[in-house]
Order: structure tokens, then sequence, then C-alpha cells
């Protein structure tokens, strides 16, 4: 069977109620996938060894803040969108999970967003780099408005579950509940502003009284 008969296969197996230019995406990212692993095993039979730029790491003892149980989640994610099967989200393969969670990227968008935790500079996203995507997000490092904090806010529903509505509707709730709780410290730190201001007005107007008080002893 030739690659486009897979190509078209795989496409209709995973396609999903969408619009027809979705479909053709979906069927162009397959076709990308199919000749990239047809590569690897052409490689390997001719007794090329398949170059890994990655290199072995303990993820569990290098991201503390993470449980377990979190990580196998991650890695589940990872794994669902690594569909070459390589050790690597790719940018046609960040392009197709992004268009999945229900936010699309550009070209130079998806290039971006590899480039801020692409560590060793092979334009390729490894598991311990997609970790560090959460790892930002975490630490509050990433615009609220980028890629990269997208990708981590949907990745926390299963879209798979509650599907792209679902996933977009989380993000946007929880947005709305970031821009509340900033709203609320911004209240709390006006007010602790307004008190610092009163406090010091009382303190110059006691010193001016004093001395005042001081011209006529």
């Amino acid at each position: 069977m030739s690659v486009s008969s897979n190509a078209s296969s795989a496409s209709n197996k995973d396609s999903v109620d969408s619009p027809s230019s979705t479909t053709n995406t979906d069927s162009s990212e397959l076709t990308h996938i199919l000749n990239r692993r047809q590569e690897i095993m052409e490689s390997q039979e001719a007794g090329i060894e398949v170059r890994r730029t990655y290199k072995v790491v303990n993820v569990y003892t290098d991201f503390p803040e993470f449980s377990r149980n979190q990580i196998k989640d991650y890695q589940k994610t990872f794994n669902t969108y690594d569909t070459a099967r390589d050790g690597f989200l790719d940018l046609q393969e960040l392009k197709f999970m992004m268009e999945k969670l229900g936010a699309p990227q550009t070209h130079l968008g998806l290039k971006q967003m590899i480039a801020e935790v692409d560590e060793d500079n092979d334009g390729k996203i490894s598991f311990r780099e997609f970790l560090l995507i959460f790892r930002k997000a975490q630490a509050g490092e990433l615009d609220s408005d980028s890629g990269l904090n997208q990708l981590a806010r949907l990745t926390e529903v299963d879209v798979e579950q509650v599907g792209v509505s679902g996933a977009k509707n989380f993000f946007e709730a929880k947005i709305e509940q970031q821009l509340r709780t900033n709203k609320f410290h911004d209240e709390i730190r006006a007010e602790q502003e307004e008190r610092r201001r009163e406090e010091e007005e009382r303190a110059q107007r006691r010193q001016q009284f004093q001395q005042r008080a001081a011209i006529f002893q």
C-alpha cells in the first residue's frame, strides 16, 4: 500500500467532525509523519545510525516539583502527539497538537514556541523540554497570551474526553479566574499603598507640629 493511501486511510480513521480544511490539514500531517517514519526505517535498514540528540535524563529527579503521576500524565500527552514515535515533537507535530487543542498557531508562532524551550537547538521538543513548558507555566515565566502558555493550560484537561469546545471553555474560564485573582491582588495592593500614604502624611504632620511647637519653647 502506498504512503498516500495509508495517509488517506489514517486521516479517515482519525478525523473528527470539522470543516474540510481541517481534514486536508490532518491528511497532510499524517503524510508527513508516514514519510518521516519511512525515512527512519530506510536509514536503519541501510545500517545508518539514526542520530539521537537528546541525552538520557531522569525526569523524576530533574523535575521534583511534579509528582510521578503528573509526569506520567505529561508523558501520555507527549506520546499522543509524538506520532512519529521518535521521542520528539517536531514543528509539524506541534502544529497538529495546537490545532487539536483549539489554539492553532502561525508558522512563526510555532517556531517561537520551540525556540523558547529548545535547550539543544535541534529545532524539536524532547520530553524533557516538554516538561520545561509546564515548569515555566507554574513559575509564571510565560506570557499569558503565548503559545506555550496556551499549551500548558489546555493540556490540563483531556481534550479527547471534553472535545475542543470544552477545552476552549476551560481555558477561557481559567483566564477569567486568573483575571479575577489579579484584580483582587491589585485591590489589596492599592489598599496597602493608601494606608502607607496616610501613615506618611500623619508622620509628616506630626513632625511639622513638633517643629512649630519648638519655636515657642
